[in-house]
């Protein structure tokens, strides 16, 4: 199994990823936004999508959106092939997109609304924090492709304040900021032990 950014070599797959996507909304019940064939193939053109692949065959997939000139970039589509779930895979896909978004968008926030547990679950783990929508991307391209989510009512009487889905952010700043938090508290842990072990080696 292997798990690479797509580019145009990958156009052939975007027929299996589309109905993968629109069976899983079926199965599962779920507002998960329909992607066209066509839509697909302009993310595995920019190099902002990863697919993974057994050999030939179709294993899963999630590509990058940028909204707000760069500012917000979303991590959608996520989707793993039926023939190779709980396995573990959407986990190693989602940390691939993530950490490529991070690559290509250092400075923007990026952020996902879901429904599934397990997704927030994976976005918790690596960093996100839930948000309300107002923290979001404004941008109304983002909110027109939840049309064809069966949802979409929920979020229209709302006026785009909040519907089924949860929204996660990562802010890049933010997660600097904590982590020099934690990096000062584990090395003032640190410091502590090695003085209290001197002294001990000192009074003996």
């Amino acid at each position: 199994m292997e798990i690479i950014i797509a580019n145009e070599s990958h156009f052939k797959y975007a027929k299996i990823i589309s109905d993968t996507i629109s069976e899983s909304a079926k199965v599962r019940g779920t507002g998960i936004a329909q992607r066209t064939p066509e839509y697909i193939i302009k993310r595995l053109e920019n190099g902002n999508a990863v697919i993974a692949l057994e050999g030939d065959q179709f294993a899963g997939f999630c590509y990058i959106e940028v909204w707000g000139h760069k500012k917000f970039v979303a991590n959608s589509g996520l989707i793993v092939h039926p023939d190779f779930r709980n396995q573990g895979l959407a986990k190693k896909i989602k940390k691939a997109i993530f950490e490529l978004s991070k690559q290509k968008f250092p400075d923007a926030k990026i952020f996902g609304i879901t429904t599934g547990l397990a997704v927030m679950k994976m976005n918790y783990e690596l960093g996100y924090k839930p948000v309300t929508f107002s923290e979001l991307t404004e941008d109304p391209a983002f909110w027109k492709g939840c049309q064809t989510c069966k949802n979409f009512d929920v979020l229209t009487r709302t006026d785009q304040k909040m519907c089924l889905c949860t929204g996660m952010l990562y802010d890049p700043v933010a997660a600097k900021s904590e982590e020099k938090k934690v990096n000062a508290k584990s090395f003032k842990r640190l410091k502590s032990i090695k003085e209290h072990l001197f002294l001990k080696r000192k009074n003996k």
